[in-house]
């Protein structure tokens, strides 16, 4: 502790050291530094593991004759939301379906037919009706039902206003690329390789009807070799007309 010296016994030099060693001493007891606590940072979410490209499988349908009423080949991939049992918040899981483990049903009807496909615990089941009318099918209806470890509960999900796959009778669908289809806010499904026909099979697919993206990669090649085939014309057309410009010069003697 630092004694105050009465101001009469004091020198100017001393009363500027008493005064600097008071202002060091409150500068080191009223500034010690601090260290500050960091604040933790909850680290994002994980991005769903997306696994590579599924499997084509062969998916066919027989009705009470044993005869196949159904064909579908195709591979899928599914696209679930749901809460983690063990992260207590929504997550995203990315699956694919294994043609080897799939058991296929189904059934067939004059203007409905379904196709099941189940593995483990995930069912997936296809819906498709056709307008006698027109003469068209379209996939009407999908219908996930799922029990994954890490679910709080088991999951169903459907949507049976869809208007996916839209084909001719006789015919069948054919989608090449990948293409997904949006069920729900929580569930979609992508497809790769896909062709079905839920009508109008006899033996084998119908002559295929492809979907748009399919279309629009056979329409790119078609704009280039048309292009390629008006660049040849013009130059064979300039080539021509230079030539006979050429002989115009000449006079005969």
């Amino acid at each position: 502790m630092i004694s105050i010296i009465p101001k009469q016994n004091m020198s100017a030099g001393a009363i500027f050291s008493l005064l600097l060693a008071l202002t060091i001493h409150q500068t080191l007891t009223t500034n010690v530094p601090t260290t500050a606590a960091t604040p933790e940072t909850s680290s994002p979410p994980a991005s769903p593991v997306t696994p590579g490209p599924p499997e084509r499988g062969n998916y066919n349908v027989t009705n009470a004759n044993d005869t196949v009423c159904l064909l579908a080949r195709m591979a899928l991939q599914l696209n679930i939301s749901f809460i983690s049992s063990s992260k207590g918040k929504p997550v995203q899981e990315v699956l694919n379906l294994h043609p080897n483990l799939v058991k296929v049903s189904g059934s067939c009807e004059s203007d409905r037919a379904s196709l099941i496909l189940t593995e483990d615990n995930i069912t997936l089941t296809f819906g498709f009706s056709l307008n006698s009318t027109s003469n068209k099918y379209h996939l009407s209806g999908l219908e996930l039902s799922a029990a994954l470890p890490d679910m709080t509960k088991g999951l169903v999900i459907k949507n049976n206003t869809l208007n996916y796959m839209v084909g001719t009778l006789g015919h069948s669908y054919m989608c090449q690329k990948e293409k997904t289809l949006s069920v729900t806010q929580d569930f979609s499904l992508n497809t790769f390789q896909l062709q079905v026909q839920p009508f109008g099979v006899k033996g084998d697919f119908g002559a295929a009807e492809e979907c748009e993206l399919d279309e629009d990669d056979m329409l790119i090649p078609i704009i280039v070799g048309a292009a390629l085939a008006v660049l040849v014309l013009i130059v064979i057309l300039a080539y021509l007309i230079g030539r006979n410009r050429s002989h115009a010069g000449y006079q005969t003697i």
